[in-house]
């Protein structure tokens, strides 16, 4: 298990009209160190607080190697590289397979904590003119996670983020979404992922809805814009 991870870029954004919608998706690097707080990094911004951003959502870190997948996948004339997705963070090695539901980082001064997988929304369709790159991104448990802030501090690229702590049962975020999104009314899968202490409230909720219900919520106003 490799306990230093060193970041490839940082990236902030300002929310503008861009691709016919309001949106921060657009994020340029930051070089400088910077401070993280509780809801993310200095000077980022967040068109839809609702559905993005908060306590739980306070960063978004997507491997950079995942886009020459899409690039083969679409084989477009876009640029497919960092920060396309909208990420805040950027890295080689790090990938949903091999970092965790829980895990802890200590980067520069902030401590970290990843909280869910990210969520892909009907955005990343408008900024690369794609009309299921959410849906797609979606069924490959590609999109990347997110992470609450422990302990806010000053940050830098030049800062390592350094595994301190994983909970005992910890699923892999790829185990997380492919019951999450890929088995999604499976009763020993969700009873499972319940039991993970360090997922997102908002999950979490929508785990107990449908151990409830036997019912998955509506994701098409989420992936397509649409009820």
């Amino acid at each position: 298990m490799k306990n230093k991870h060193y970041l490839t870029n940082i990236y902030c954004g300002k929310v503008a009209e861009r691709y016919g919608i309001e949106t921060a998706i657009d994020k340029q690097p930051v070089n400088t160190s910077l401070y993280l707080s509780f809801d993310g990094l200095a000077g980022d911004e967040c068109a839809d607080k609702l559905h993005h951003g908060g306590l739980e959502r306070a960063l978004h870190q997507y491997p950079a190697e995942h886009y020459a997948y899409w690039q083969e996948k679409y084989n477009t004339d876009n640029t497919w590289q960092a920060a396309g997705m909208g990420e805040n963070i950027s890295s080689t090695g790090m990938t949903e397979q091999t970092v965790y539901l829980g895990d802890r980082y200590q980067w520069g001064e902030a401590i970290i904590e990843v909280s869910q997988p990210r969520s892909p929304c009907f955005k990343l369709n408008k900024r690369w003119g794609i009309d299921n790159l959410s849906v797609d991104m979606q069924d490959v448990s590609r999109s990347g996670w997110l992470y609450r802030v422990i302990q806010p501090g000053m940050v830098s690229v030049d800062e390592p983020l350094e595994l301190i702590a994983r909970v005992d049962n910890a699923m892999t975020i790829t185990e997380v979404c492919e019951t999450f999104f890929g088995d999604p009314l499976n009763n020993q899968k969700l009873l499972a992922l319940k039991k993970q202490s360090t997922l997102s409230d908002s999950w979490m909720e929508k785990i107990v809805q449908r151990l409830a219900n036997n019912e998955v919520e509506n994701w098409n106003f989420r992936l397509l814009d649409h009820a």
